[in-house]
């Protein structure tokens, strides 16, 4: 596995991470196929896990499954609304206490808008949380405009965003000003929802997967793409990781088999050739010029 520095937090991440807002259905009773996922990623080669106090039960299974390898990995996660000082900090505290960790190595502003974070409470009880020691570094996570807001800010250390084949604007509009930051960049849904060239049988159930689905149609409308592996899912996710400006691309998944492929795609080479992602850029700007970051 490749290890990249997130940005000028220092951490040591693999570039492939594991994202758990897919395990948000996940109950009290779901610990065994839980600790198979996450030991499973360990086990793998992945050190960054990213999981949010929005996410269901994820936090807690953190807590009760892989707690005690807990040097083992990099753990993020993110607090969402109301954004009041209070909440902030009560949100990390309960984050620390389900996790049964010590410090959260990452802790991330969950899509605040502009106007939340310009009032300032919430990072200012995010900034007082990292000089407790709760929480090691500080990020942002979230797209379009509160995402420029937060990369131009120099409150953060790094950004998580959308960005894959069909999810392409960050590249322009977010990725060379956060670099000039030093920001570290985390790309989120990295293989678009498992959308290029799937249908109803692989469909996430996210909402935004059928607008996902139908860019990959136009892009794919255009012709035949040289270079292009026959499988779909390292097709998506190995374009996202030929760009340099990702540090980390997190997958999420509730099947330990899958997050194994993930990994071997990961591992894989060679990755996709220059032309063929110049390819993929061209399309993308041919077709994306109103396409917005989905949130």
């Amino acid at each position: 596995m490749e290890f990249r520095t997130l940005g000028k937090t220092g951490l040591k991440v693999s570039r492939l991470g594991l994202g758990l807002a897919r395990i948000d259905g996940f109950g009290a009773d779901d610990v065994d196929v839980a600790g198979r996922l996450f030991n499973a990623a360990l086990d793998g080669g992945i050190n960054f896990i990213d999981t949010a106090e929005k996410y269901g039960n994820a936090e807690e299974l953190i807590g009760r499954t892989v707690s005690d390898r807990r040097d083992e990995f990099v753990l993020a996660s993110k607090f969402g609304s109301p954004w009041t000082h209070k909440d902030v900090s009560e949100s990390i505290d309960r984050s620390l206490t389900l996790m049964k960790t010590d410090r959260i190595d990452l802790m991330q502003v969950h899509s605040a808008g502009v106007e939340d974070l310009e009032r300032g409470e919430l990072i200012d009880a995010l900034t007082a949380a990292r000089s407790a020691g709760k929480v090691l570094h500080i990020g942002y996570a979230g797209d379009n405009e509160a995402a420029e807001w937060a990369v131009n800010s120099g409150v953060f250390e790094t950004l998580q965003t959308s960005f894959n084949l069909a999810d392409q604007s960050a590249l322009k509009t977010l990725f060379p000003e956060a670099r000039k930051a030093g920001m570290g960049v985390i790309a989120k849904r990295p293989i678009a929802n498992s959308s290029w060239g799937g249908d109803e049988a692989h469909a996430a159930t996210t909402g935004q997967y059928q607008v996902l689905k139908d860019r990959c149609s136009a892009i794919a409308g255009l012709g035949p793409i040289t270079g292009m592996p026959a499988d779909r899912i390292e097709f998506a996710l190995q374009f996202t990781l030929a760009h340099e400006e990702v540090d980390s691309a997190i997958v999420g998944t509730t099947i330990p088999d899958h997050i194994s492929d993930d990994i071997r795609i990961a591992n894989s080479a060679p990755a996709l050739s220059p032309s063929t992602v110049e390819e993929l850029h061209r399309r993308f700007d041919t077709l994306g010029a109103d396409w917005p970051q989905l949130t």
